[in-house]
């Protein structure tokens, strides 16, 4: 059974490291990331569907409110992750009990990271946004879709009891 907890653990690793990432990659290009949400709620160049539910927002301040919350939320999911990557290193001999009670980080995190692709970009970007309408919109869809379910592989795998 320790070869599948180090396999749990190192795809939690790894999860935590993607999450950091991408927060560290949007704060480093922080222009570059404005730019994109503008893009996205301000709804520019949607021709398939103008008109949307959601009213299309263009005052910055909320654009860079959405911004920093989308990369505090990131990088939570990769520090939630990465220490229930440590609790599970720590519990990887303990009795089965304790191993799976040391998931509860690695879960969170994963969990989180789930709420902000899914949640953020797919359901709001992509269903509330519409920003499927775009090339960059749709590539972005696209990555968070592969995010998503990345991250819900290893949720359900990590979170499978061991015995």
């Amino acid at each position: 059974m320790l070869p599948i907890r180090y396999l749990k653990i190192v795809l939690v690793a790894f999860a935590a490291l993607m999450c950091l990432l991408y927060a560290a990659h949007n704060v480093l290009n922080a222009q570059a990331a404005y730019g994109f949400v503008y893009a996205v709620f301000s709804q520019a160049d949607h021709a398939a569907y103008p008109a949307s539910i959601f009213p299309a927002v263009t005052a910055p301040a909320v654009v860079w409110a959405a911004l920093v919350f989308i990369c505090l939320l990131e990088l939570a999911a990769g520090l939630l992750a990465g220490r229930g990557a440590w609790a599970l290193w720590q519990a990887r001999h303990d009795a089965a009990a304790d191993f799976n009670a040391a998931k509860t980080w690695a879960l969170a995190g994963l969990g989180l990271g789930i709420v902000v692709w899914f949640g953020l970009f797919t359901t709001l970007g992509g269903a509330g946004f519409q920003m499927w309408q775009t090339q960059l919109g749709s590539a972005s869809l696209m990555g968070a879709f592969q995010y998503t379910m990345q991250l819900g592989l290893v949720l359900l795998f990590v979170n499978m009891y061991d015995s």
